[in-house]
C-alpha cells in the first residue's frame, strides 16, 4: 500500500537488529504481544463441543490435545498478524509500540515461533490419528493453518475482515467436534454461527479505536467505511444473530437445558452493557468491553454449558 511505501528509515528500524534480551525475556514479552490470554475468547466454545461431541466423557488424552492444539493455533495466528502488520502497526500510535515496530523482538524470532507452534499444531492434530484413529485433525491442519494466518490481508480488501476473523475463531468448535466425533452435526455449526458473529461484532466496537488511523493508512473496516456510529449498528444487528445461535443451540440439543439457557440470558445481558458503555463518541470503555466483559462471556457459555452436560 501506498502508505506503508512511505515509511521513513527511522519507522523500518524495526526490521533491524534488535537489542539483545535473554530469551525468557523475548518470549514473555512475545506472549504480552500476542495477548496470550486472550485464548479464552475460543478455549471455552472449543471445550464445550469437546464435551457435546463426547457424550459429557471426553478422555483425558482428547482434552489434552485440543488444549495443545487451541494455543498452538492461535499463537500462530497472532504471530502472523504481528509479521503482516509491522508496517501498519508502525504507522498507528495505538500499535507502534508492538514489540516488531518497537524494536524489540526480530522477525526472525517471531517467524522462528510461529513454525515452530505451527509444527506443534500439526504434531497435535496427528495426535488424533496416532492414539485415537482419527486422520481429519491431521487432513485439516494445513488448510486450518493457512486460514487463520491469512486474518491480516483481508483488511487490505474488504470491509468483511472482521467476518474473516471471526470465522477463524469459528473454527475451534467444528475443530474440536470433528475431532472428537469424526463427523460435523449442527450442534458444531450452531456454536460456530454464534462465535463468528460474536467475534465479528466485538472486532467491528474494537476497530472504532483505529478508525483515524484506518482512514490515514488505507485500512479497510467497517467503521472506516461506515462511519463509527453506523459501525457500532452493525455490531449491534451482529451480536443479535449470535445470541440467535446460541438459543438455537441450546434449542436443539438434548444435553443442554436450563443451566445452559440460563447463561445464555447471562450472556445476552453482557452484550447488552458491552453496546451500552461503548459510544460514537466516547470510546474510552472499548477495553473493558473487547476483554472483560467477552471473557466473561466466553467462560459462562463454556463453563455453564459443560456443567448442563452433567446435570
Amino acid at each position: 500500500m501506498g502508505s506503508e511505501e512511505s515509511l521513513t528509515p527511522r519507522q523500518w528500524h524495526f526490521s533491524a537488529t534488535v537489542p539483545p534480551i535473554p530469551l525468557r525475556e523475548r518470549l514473555a514479552l512475545f506472549a504480552r504481544d500476542i495477548k496470550i490470554a486472550h485464548t479464552i475468547f475460543a478455549m471455552p466454545f472449543a471445550l464445550l463441543a469437546t464435551f457435546l461431541a463426547a457424550g459429557g466423557h471426553p478422555r483425558v488424552g482428547q482434552l489434552a490435545l485440543i488444549l495443545l492444539c487451541m494455543v498452538a493455533a492461535r499463537t500462530v495466528a497472532m504471530a502472523s498478524n504481528r509479521l503482516l502488520d509491522a508496517k501498519l502497526d508502525a504507522l498507528n500510535p495505538r500499535t507502534a509500540k508492538r514489540a516488531i515496530p518497537a524494536g524489540l523482538l526480530s522477525r526472525t524470532f517471531v517467524i522462528t515461533l510461529a513454525v515452530a507452534c505451527g509444527l506443534a499444531f500439526i504434531a497435535s492434530t496427528a495426535g488424533f490419528l496416532l492414539i485415537y484413529h482419527n486422520a481429519w485433525p491431521l487432513i485439516f491442519s494445513l488448510p486450518v493453518l493457512i486460514y487463520i494466518s491469512a486474518y491480516p490481508f483481508m483488511k487490505r480488501f474488504t470491509r468483511f475482515c472482521h467476518y474473516y476473523l471471526g470465522g477463524a475463531l469459528a473454527l475451534a468448535p467444528v475443530c474440536a467436534w470433528l475431532a472428537i466425533a469424526g463427523t460435523i452435526a449442527w450442534p458444531p455449526i450452531f456454536m460456530a454461527l454464534a462465535v463468528l458473529t460474536w467475534t465479528a461484532g466485538f472486532d467491528i466496537i474494537y476497530a472504532c479505536q483505529d478508525y483515524e488511523s484506518d482512514l490515514q493508512t488505507g485500512v479497510i473496516s467497517v467503521p472506516s467505511k461506515l462511519g463509527i456510529p453506523r459501525a457500532l449498528w452493525v455490531a449491534r444487528f451482529t451480536h443479535v444473530f449470535s445470541a440467535t445461535m446460541l438459543i438455537a443451540l441450546g434449542l436443539t440439543v438434548s444435553q443442554l437445558g436450563l443451566i445452559y439457557m440460563v447463561g445464555v440470558g447471562i450472556a445476552c445481558g453482557l452484550l447488552i452493557v458491552e453496546h451500552a458503555v461503548v459510544r460514537p463518541n466516547d470510546l474510552s470503555k472499548v477495553g473493558l468491553a473487547f476483554f472483560t466483559i467477552n471473557g466473561m462471556i466466553s467462560m459462562l457459555i463454556g463453563a455453564l454449558g459443560i456443567i448442563d452436560i452433567y446435570c
